[in-house]
């Protein structure tokens, strides 16, 4: 079976002449982090390659004064996409996996970032439960009305709380108590990239903001 890095990444080749130069960057970090995250054979390495190349895809070198939070860049970045999605390839996505790590996400406490404020003493408890229920609420709301943008809003702050406690050191690495959040995570991920790297490949031709880090060539 072909793997997703191996058909993009042929596609790639083919239309990248087209490419526009901030674009062109973006899909080939993407692609090798896809790439890195197929070979990958431990839940935490491949959690840490996909969201690699997510960041590879939408992160934009702004300045510091408009800097917005990485949460809102990667929203925006998506409603772009959902724009561009003539073929409900992330509704699709949504849909599919609801029942499954979709849900699953949705119902634990360890990747939503109130509950780690309670337990830090930044809020009450009855505050990180009263939330926890009502974001559950507003999934199930926005599933109902097929709000693609605000489910994929929700499942990827649950990712980001995810992806904070493993990069930034909170979690032992092939620790037995995080993994059902990451083996969801994981399944989500695996799936959602590929198609974010695809559609932006679809629509390379427009700009994309600068790409952070740009290659330079040597003075």
């Amino acid at each position: 079976m072909t793997s997703e890095y191996s058909r993009l990444k042929a596609k790639q080749r083919a239309d990248r002449d087209q490419y526009h130069p901030n674009a062109s960057i973006r899909i080939h970090r993407a692609l090798s982090w896809l790439q890195r995250a197929e070979q990958c054979d431990d839940e935490d390495g491949r959690f840490v390659f996909l969201w690699i190349a997510f960041n590879a895809a939408y992160a934009n070198e702004v300045s510091e004064e408009y800097r917005l939070s990485e949460q809102q860049a990667f929203a925006q970045f998506i409603e772009r996409l959902l724009g561009y999605d003539s073929a409900k390839n992330l509704y699709n996505l949504v849909w599919a996996e609801f029942t499954n790590s979709i849900r699953a996400l949705l119902n634990n406490r360890y990747v939503f970032q109130p509950f780690w404020d309670f337990h830090n003493q930044k809020i009450a408890e009855h505050e990180w439960q009263e939330r926890f229920d009502q974001a559950k609420k507003s999934a199930s709301v926005a599933l109902g009305n097929q709000d693609t943008h605000r489910v994929l809003g929700i499942i990827l702050s649950r990712l980001y709380t995810l992806r904070n406690q493993v990069v930034h050191g909170g979690a032992t690495c092939g620790s037995s108590v995080n993994r059902q959040q990451l083996t969801d995570a994981n399944k989500i991920m695996a799936k959602l990239v590929p198609i974010i790297i695809e559609l932006l490949m679809d629509h390379a031709s427009g700009h994309w903001g600068d790409a952070c880090y740009p290659v330079l060539s040597e003075m």
